[in-house]
């Protein structure tokens, strides 16, 4: 079998209906759209319900608005890297996105959730106030990367 062989079934095509070309045709005098009003003369607008509240307008709007500023963050919590690195490691973007722990693309933020017992080299490109506390008491060190 090859494509220019292929049809549809029987039965699966139906001939255009053609609307509005006499009393013979079946489908002559008001082509299917009733007698008078506006449906028989032209199109209505699209949206229009007739004179009812139209959908648009009924339902509420989003209040508020999205700040173009806005900076996304990939975020790794304090327990993530407890499970993830071993003493002395170092935390980087690469090393992070290596093990899974982010996906490409965004800038990374460390946050305070979890404990953490060892020492972490981290170099991130923001980190929470309460993160930096917790790796500086278990004996690391924090590194902000510039310029990202």
């Amino acid at each position: 079998m090859k494509l220019h062989h292929l049809k549809p079934g029987e039965g699966a095509r139906r001939p255009r209906k053609r609307v509005g070309r006499g009393k013979a045709a079946g489908q002559g005098k008001t082509a299917g759209r009733g007698t008078k009003g506006l449906k028989a003369r032209h199109q209505s607008k699209p949206g229009f319900e007739g004179g009812q509240m139209p959908l648009q307008r009924r339902v509420p709007k989003l209040k508020g608005f999205t700040n173009p500023n806005h900076q996304v963050f990939a975020v790794v919590n304090l327990d993530r890297l407890a499970q993830a690195f071993a003493d002395g490691a170092e935390v980087s973007p690469e090393t992070l996105r290596s093990r899974g722990l982010i996906r490409g693309g965004l800038p990374v933020k460390i946050l305070g959730r979890g404990e953490i017992d060892r020492p972490l080299t981290v170099r991130a490109d923001a980190v929470s106030a309460s993160a930096r506390t917790k790796i500086e008491a278990a004996g690391g060190s924090v590194d902000i990367l510039a310029g990202r």
